[in-house]
């Protein structure tokens, strides 16, 4: 018999790849909602609440709690243990504001420069690097972006880098380097099936962000140029010449729910030298089009 802190939890409970990629399933995993989220792994493993308690590592009359919603999840270290106890995977783990499997923050503030030597910062979420990403951006001479539509950059008023890139108070000129995924690509059409949606609705909004790259020009301090490139999306990347914001895309989730990394070219100069790199590699051999 298990008992916490005395002995270790059994191995977790498995649920089927597919089940989390359900709708009402990512949104409980958005929501954080954890009793939704043991009451579906209940109904769809057959697994008792003394058995979920086990996997997770808690005695069973707190997972009756959390399961009748008596007692809210706050802290990170019982999401992890729910996530490991689950098995998810990091495409449901990332939705759940965790690092992928293969990372663990080190420390309060998400620092992994003690860690790994190379990341300056680690972000749970976009959300969360949201504010360090557009100083560096309204500050910035230079800017190159990674993308696959943009809409969530630059499309919208309140999107990530519009404000931050047209600011008033720019202290002079910005030259901007802006690769996003050809709409007519193999590549578009086998990433809107990943994410759920009809190839043709995702090449719309892929035009939708070029028509939007483009009212960028009209903006005296931008200097732009914006290429389509072939290849299927990967790394979302917002780089100046000193810094990088890294993070992912894959199958089941976009590049603003996955978690960011920031690289810096002084604790990370390999890694953020890498990333320029395959910038320009890939602004050689794509098609201009602003």
């Amino acid at each position: 018999m298990y008992v916490p802190g005395v002995t270790s939890p059994p191995g977790p409970v498995h649920l089927p790849a597919t089940a989390w990629r359900r709708p009402d399933v990512r949104q409980a995993l958005g929501d954080r909602n954890v009793s939704a989220l043991l009451r579906f792994a209940q109904q769809h493993t057959g697994a008792s609440q003394s058995r979920l308690a086990e996997a997770i590592g808690i005695g069973q009359g707190r997972l009756n709690e959390l399961v009748n919603r008596r007692r809210e999840v706050t802290s990170l270290e019982m999401f992890e243990r729910i996530a490991d106890g689950l098995n998810m995977p990091d495409s449901a783990r990332m939705l759940l504001g965790l690092a992928p499997s293969g990372i663990r923050a080190a420390g309060a503030a998400d620092d992994l420069v003690a860690a790994a030597g190379i990341v300056g910062r680690y972000y749970s979420v976009q959300a969360d690097a949201a504010r360090d990403i557009r100083q560096l951006v309204a500050g910035a001479s230079a800017l190159d972006i990674l993308a696959v539509r943009g809409l969530g950059l630059w499309g919208l008023n309140d999107s990530l880098l519009r404000a931050a890139m047209t600011t008033p108070t720019r202290p002079g000129a910005l030259l901007v380097r802006v690769l996003i995924l050809d709409a007519d690509s193999d590549a578009a059409a086998r990433r809107a099936v990943e994410i759920g949606e009809s190839p043709d609705g995702f090449a719309a909004g892929i035009r939708l962000a070029e028509h939007k790259l483009a009212e960028l020009t009209l903006h005296p301090a931008i200097s732009l140029e914006a290429y389509r490139y072939t290849a299927l999306p990967v790394w979302r990347v917002i780089s100046t010449d000193e810094i990088s914001f890294v993070s992912t895309f894959d199958e089941g989730w976009e590049g603003h729910e996955s978690p960011v990394c920031r690289v810096d070219v002084l604790s990370g100069a390999s890694l953020h030298r890498g990333f320029r790199r395959a910038i320009d590699e890939l602004v050689a051999t794509s098609e201009r089009f602003i």
